[in-house]
């Protein structure tokens, strides 16, 4: 029986790929238990709880915290939260942008940092909340607590 060199070639590339396997006494582990299911995200307004913002210098930077929980039926893509600092006069002297990496799951909490520079000028701020597919409707509330559901 004759053998071309590419058959011996595969047979000897997949040996030594099986082997490890084989030897260990494993099997190769599944890929998944079930595949991810897609979920629709929200589209118009979504609804949001925060917590009053806690606002610290820390040395030359002025660093603002928030915690939000969606409380909207479906996850919110492209969540953001823009802070912007004016001076007494209301001219913008800076601010910062906090984007969430993923979805924001309904009932999922989350804590926001903001960080900007320190300027002797800053007088007041003002937080933007909007996400991808419309606008956000914000209600603060003192304290946010994990959803059993």
């Amino acid at each position: 029986m004759r053998f071309n060199q590419r058959t011996v070639a595969f047979v000897a590339a997949l040996a030594v790929l099986a082997a490890p396997a084989t030897f260990a006494g494993q099997t190769p582990a599944p890929a998944q238990d079930a595949p991810r299911k897609l979920i629709s995200p929200m589209r118009g307004e979504a609804t949001i709880e925060y917590t009053k913002p806690n606002t610290k210098v820390t040395g030359a930077e002025v660093v603002t915290i928030i915690t939000a929980k969606n409380t909207s039926a479906a996850p919110i893509a492209g969540f953001k939260v823009e802070e912007n600092w004016y001076d007494k006069g209301g001219t913008p002297v800076g601010g910062d942008l906090y984007r969430h990496p993923k979805p924001f799951m309904p009932n999922e909490i989350i804590t926001i940092t903001l960080r900007t520079p320190k300027k002797p000028t800053m007088q007041s701020n003002q937080y933007n909340f909007t996400h991808a597919n419309g606008t956000i409707k914000l209600k603060q509330v003192p304290k946010l607590t994990p959803s059993t559901t």
